[in-house]
């Protein structure tokens, strides 16, 4: 029995040390996709730069609350539904500037900036840039297209997250602390602006900035 022992302990740890390094090899390959992931979207996002050094200076009078980044900021994959109820991310507006406004009827300051919001899609939406108001009532999924609809809100599409997984994810990031929460995220994906509150989005100023972050 005492010269079998060690024949029978010998596979065993020899089965143990290579799942040990299996293991580690993967937790080495997981973790650089992370780190390999985070430097790309850092990367992708430093090309905003140029953006924020226009805006800061553009964050006054109707806007003075508006925090401007030292750095573009990359964000979480938000998804919410489009108008016609499909699934959509942040990446679907690839290309385009775009301020994202969460909002919901239970809002009072949220309901009395959207006919701004209204008024700012109009003049400034189209291929380069859209209001994109994403409600998030979790309750009667009729009442935001019911209260848009008797406000006069037509130019803004009807974006809806009835859960509210898109405000905890904003705020898990720290880009969410109350309502209205309002974005504008750059063509890259990147935040170059963010504002907790209410803004007057049709003011000269709010024009002025927005204007600036389309690089008009």
């Amino acid at each position: 029995m005492a010269e079998t022992t060690p024949l029978i302990r010998r596979p065993l740890f020899v089965v143990a040390v290579l799942g040990a390094a299996i293991l580690g090899v993967g937790l080495a390959l997981t973790a650089g996709r992370l780190v390999g992931g985070n430097d790309a979207a850092a990367a992708q996002c430093e090309m905003a730069q140029a953006t924020l050094d226009r805006l800061r200076p553009l964050a006054k009078g109707e806007l003075a609350a508006v925090k401007v980044p030292s750095t573009p900021q990359p964000l979480p994959p938000l998804a919410f539904d489009g108008p016609d109820g499909k699934r959509l991310t942040l990446a679907d507006f690839e290309g385009r500037t775009v301020l994202l406004n969460l909002w919901a009827t239970w809002c009072a300051p949220c309901r009395q900036e959207m006919p701004a919001l209204d008024a700012l899609q109009a003049d400034l939406g189209g291929a380069d840039f859209e209001v994109v108001a994403v409600n998030i009532d979790t309750r009667d999924p009729e009442k935001p297209q019911v209260w848009l609809k008797d406000a006069g809100i037509t130019r803004l599409a009807h974006y809806r997250d009835p859960e509210a997984k898109i405000f905890q994810e904003l705020k898990s990031a720290g880009k969410a602390f109350g309502m209205p929460t309002t974005l504008v995220v750059g063509p890259n994906g990147c935040a170059v602006a963010e504002l907790a509150g209410p803004a007057e989005w049709h003011s000269e100023d709010a024009v002025t900035f927005i204007r600036a972050a389309l690089g008009r």
